[in-house]
Formats: structure tokens, sequence, C-alpha cells
């Protein structure tokens, strides 16, 4: 039976029995052996650490402090902080497995939040996400499930990791709508040697049910929503706290070279924005460039936002050949994702302007420095072959 199919109308002992063995299939080592489950709080990753234990392995659940949770204890949908530490703890209680709490607050203040701000300061777009997956949840809590005594790690994320003639491989998850993979690009090849995902091969729905069923409390709980971390979502509130500067006036600028207005930040503005500029000139202008060091938000009509090919820094390379470089020199065909919320087009690996970059077969809409640009293989196009920060664009001629 394919567990990725599994109705949620199922009887629940049948319903049971399909999420444990998806689980087994996708840790593959022998009942007993340990492994770490990070713990959000939410119910992903509690019915992660549920599904393991009850597959026979002993399981010890982890919940990282990243930011003071007094602060959050009454933001709904956070994750790491004030309830949703709670909800782990006792979620590690009722499923039976020892449960730790760890203080990451100020690296993640450090790595992540200090990073978030300099990034807007410098007129990019940042994740978040993909900084914390990278730095504090892929790298330091990795640390502490070795220091553990842990074959593995095992998170709630919506992605597969599938065995592949030369080792691990990275997979889109099987429910599209869930698919995390571009929130992982930068997971290195060691990282997805130790980690697991059971989750990559279940629809949401049936997880889900799964979480009533073993009478989980965080069966109905809302998902994570926006930023962690911001209040409310208003990012520029916390910028303005952190990066005051930011909120320096400048000129927005016509790509013709007209000064149409004033702007009270570069930090408020991202690439393809149109709303809240604030001039008029008979058509449509849109954000295509911002000029940090000048203070001037660049605009321009909607085809001005088409992207011929794109640069790449901090790259992570999990495809054939010893790296991103010698792919770039091959050509080598790919599907590339700049946007989480859009599918992946055709192009092809280049160097551009010297860096590892992509030159797409049409051009691409919208690119924004700082965001990811995700690679995955044309002829197997779940498999991630790794990606990379967008650097630089360079418009369609």
């Amino acid at each position: 039976m394919s567990v990725c199919a599994l109705p949620t109308d199922l009887a629940p002992q049948r319903l049971s029995d399909g999420l444990v063995q998806a689980a087994r299939e996708a840790v593959r080592l022998p009942a007993g052996t340990r492994i770490v489950a990070a713990m959000s709080g939410g119910v992903d990753s509690t019915v992660t650490a549920a599904l393991l234990a009850r597959a026979g392995y002993e399981v010890v659940g982890v919940t990282l402090q990243l930011y003071d949770h007094g602060a959050a204890i009454q933001k709904k949908g956070a994750c790491c902080a004030g309830q949703d530490i709670h909800d782990a703890r006792n979620a590690a209680q009722a499923i039976g497995i020892p449960h730790y709490v760890l203080d990451y607050e100020s690296r993640f203040r450090e790595q992540v939040i200090e990073d978030f701000a300099d990034a807007y300061l410098r007129g990019e777009t940042p994740i978040p996400c993909i900084r914390c997956n990278q730095t504090v949840k892929f790298r330091d809590l990795l640390d502490v499930a070795r220091d553990l005594g842990a074959q593995a790690m095992a998170t709630g994320h919506y992605v597969r990791r599938e065995e592949g003639p030369a080792g691990p491989e990275l997979h889109r998850a099987v429910d599209p709508a869930r698919d995390q993979s571009y929130f992982l690009f930068a997971t290195t090849a060691e990282q997805l040697a130790f980690l697991r995902f059971p989750l990559g091969a279940l629809p949401k729905p049936a997880v889900r049910a799964g979480a009533a069923e073993l009478g989980l409390t965080v069966a109905d709980k809302p998902d994570s929503q926006d930023i962690c971390f911001v209040p409310e979502g208003r990012y520029t509130t916390l910028i303005d706290r952190l990066r005051p500067h930011g909120a320096e006036p400048g000129d927005i600028v016509h790509l013709d070279g007209r000064i149409l207005g004033r702007h009270e930040g570069v930090t408020r503005y991202t690439i393809g924005q149109r709303r809240g500029l604030n001039v008029a000139v008979g058509d449509p202008l849109f954000v295509v460039r911002i000029d940090a060091d000048a203070r001037q938000v660049i605009v321009g009509p909607r085809e001005a936002l088409l992207t011929h090919a794109l640069s790449l820094k901090e790259t992570n390379w999990l495809g054939e050949g010893a790296s991103i470089a010698a792919a770039c020199e091959a050509g080598r065909p790919v599907l590339a994702r700049v946007r989480s919320t859009r599918e992946p087009a055709p192009g092809r690996l280049t160097l551009v302007d010297g860096a590892p970059g992509v030159v797409f077969d049409r051009p691409e809409e919208g690119v924004a420095p700082g965001q990811a640009c995700v690679l995955y293989a044309p002829e197997a196009p779940t498999r991630v072959l790794g990606g990379g920060f967008i650097a630089g664009t360079i418009r369609d001629a």
C-alpha cells in the first residue's frame, strides 16, 4: 500500500499502522536505534516523534528556545517560544520519551535575526527560515544530537531523503502543497546522511488524523504562520529597532532617471512591489532594483522585472560531480525555483559575472537578491541539486 495515498477515513488502527510503516521506511535504521527528534511543539514534529517511538526507536526529544518567549507567548502561529515549548514538553511526556529544552536565543539572534536585518539594509529580501535551518537547526542541533549518542536526527519537514547511486538524495515531498524543499536547499551532503524526514511521503490530513488517533493534544493546532520572531508580521518594526538608519529617507527614481518622489527607508521595499510607492505617472510602476548605498528605490514598468540570468552566492551542491562550479562549466540543465510559491523554471547552470549562476530558457519575473534559487534535476524533477542565495540579476534584453 502506498502510504502517500492513505485516505483519512481508514479505520484508526489501519491508519496508524500505515503511518508507522512510513516512518520505518523513511528512517531505514534498526529498531532500538537512538534518534533525536527535533520538536517545535507543532503537530508535524510531534507526530514525527510519536511515530518513531511507535516504530520501536529510542527517541529523544529536543526543543530549541530561539527567542524571548516572554515576548512571544501571546503570538499565535509562532514556533520555538512560549506555549510551543510547553506543548513540546507535554507531548514528549505523553509519548513517553525524554525531552530537553536548549537555550539557543543568543546564537539565533546572531545567526538569524541580525542577518535578517542586515540583509534588508543591503536592499535584499531575506528568508530567515532557510538561515535557521542552515545554521541553528541543521548545524548546531546536529552536533547536539551526535553528543547525545544518536545515529540520526528526525524533523517534521515535508521533504524526502532517498538513497541514490552516490548516496542520500534530497527530494520534494509527495504532497506538493506541503513541500518544503525550497527551504532546505542548504542542507549539505554530510547533514543529509544524518537526517531523516518521516513525513515526506505523507499528506497533511493523514498526519493530523494520525495525531488525533494517537491522542496528541496538538492534533488541531494551527500551523506556524509568517516569520516566527516578527511581531504581528510587521518586519519593519523589528528592523527599525535593530538598524534605525535603515529608515533614512531617499529618492524614488524611475529607470529613465527621473526622480518621482521620496521614500522613508530602503528596508520598506522589495523587488516586484507595487503598492505603497505613493508615486503616479499614469502607468503602473514596480520596484525593479534597490540601491541601498545611494538610498534609492528604482522603479519601472512590469516588463523591467523580467530577468534573463542571475548569479548565486553561498551555494550548496547535492548533485553529481564535485561542485557546482564543475556543473556550471558543463552547462548542466536545471529547473530553477526563485520563490517558494513559484514552480521551477527551466534553464542551465553557467558562470554569471564570474560566479555560479543560472540562465533561464524564458525570462523570470521579480527575481529578488537575497531570496533563494533552488535547483532541481530536469530528468528527475523531485530531486534537489542544491542552490544558493541570489546575489545579482541580469535584466532581459
